[in-house]
């Protein structure tokens, strides 16, 4: 049977699980989180593999490329990612993607962007359940009032994140 590598790695704004199969990065997520086992059975079922504790050179990089971000000599990552989930899904992570490092999008930009302007509720629910964390910017799109939303890592580490971000953006 195939396989996802995975290893666990701490830093300074919590545990992740990381995942590569086939030499790609599958799984970037918070360890905790509260939707964990369901991301984890979508994985595994969506690409017909089990998960194995090992190290291999995607992890590696991958670890590398978070500290990189986390000390901000880093703006986007660099890494092949396989996304797995509907294609409505994986829609909405290709935008997310395309949101720049100290920006931010509401969830009705994203569904505006997709042509979906009353599938806010779905662009939400597929925000949430983006197992790229980081890579994929899910802590960049907010509430339309500009309020902090639900987050895998919590409100905390949203706000940590969209601070460091927006600390480097130049003032005009």
């Amino acid at each position: 049977m195939p396989q996802i590598n995975i290893q666990y790695h701490k830093t300074r704004i919590g545990e992740f699980i990381l995942g590569s199969c086939n030499g790609q990065l599958c799984l970037l997520d918070y360890r905790y989180r509260k939707m964990r086992k369901a991301i984890d059975i979508r994985i595994k079922k969506g690409l017909k593999a089990e998960f194995v504790e090992r190290d291999d050179a995607m992890l590696t990089e991958t670890r590398t490329q978070i500290g990189e971000y986390l000390a901000k000599e880093r703006k986007e990552f660099d890494l092949p990612l396989l996304t797995v989930g509907t294609d409505f899904q994986r829609a909405v992570w290709e935008e997310l993607l395309k949101i720049p490092y100290g920006h931010t999008a509401t969830y009705f930009d994203l569904a505006r962007k997709l042509s979906s302007e009353k599938a806010v509720r779905a662009v939400a629910a597929a925000n949430g359940a983006n197992a790229i964390s980081l890579a994929i910017p899910c802590h960049r799109v907010i509430g339309s009032n500009g309020e902090l939303t639900g987050y895998a890592g919590g409100i905390d580490v949203k706000k940590k994140l969209l601070i460091m971000e927006k600390e480097d953006m130049p003032v005009f």
